[in-house]
């Protein structure tokens, strides 16, 4: 099993930046791509970003592209979101999800992920 165990969530104001951490443990050599979803209330889980541990890979949700980015450090087993121009609607429920796919096309659909983190609450206030 991999454990993912997410950080750096909570209150910022419209404009501002917030980095998340997702750390890996367990059997990470059977992980070979990492995301970021988000889910606000009321509404369905959402893609923001992926990456593969090797780096070569970066998928971006279009929602995103241009304020967030995705980065790894491998010797930690970490995963990085940092989050800059935050609006209201970025608030949400952050999770991290590791999954064994290779294939890049599918990582925006969370039903490849089989491992998730409990999450991290991201408040951009107006």
């Amino acid at each position: 099993q991999v454990q993912l165990v997410e950080s750096g969530g909570g209150l910022v104001q419209a404009g501002g930046s917030l980095r998340l951490s997702c750390a890996a443990s367990g059997r990470t050599s059977s992980s070979y791509a990492m995301a970021w979803f988000r889910q606000a209330p009321g509404k369905e889980r959402e893609f923001g970003a992926a990456i593969t541990w090797s780096g070569g890979n970066i998928v971006y949700a279009d929602s995103v592209n241009g304020r967030f980015t995705i980065s790894r450090d491998n010797a930690k087993n970490t995963v990085y979101l940092q989050m800059n121009s935050l609006k209201p609607e970025d608030t949400a429920v952050y999770y991290c999800a590791s999954t064994p796919a290779r294939l890049t096309a599918t990582y925006r659909d969370y039903g490849v992920y089989n491992y998730w983190g409990q999450g991290t609450q991201v408040t951009v206030s107006s």
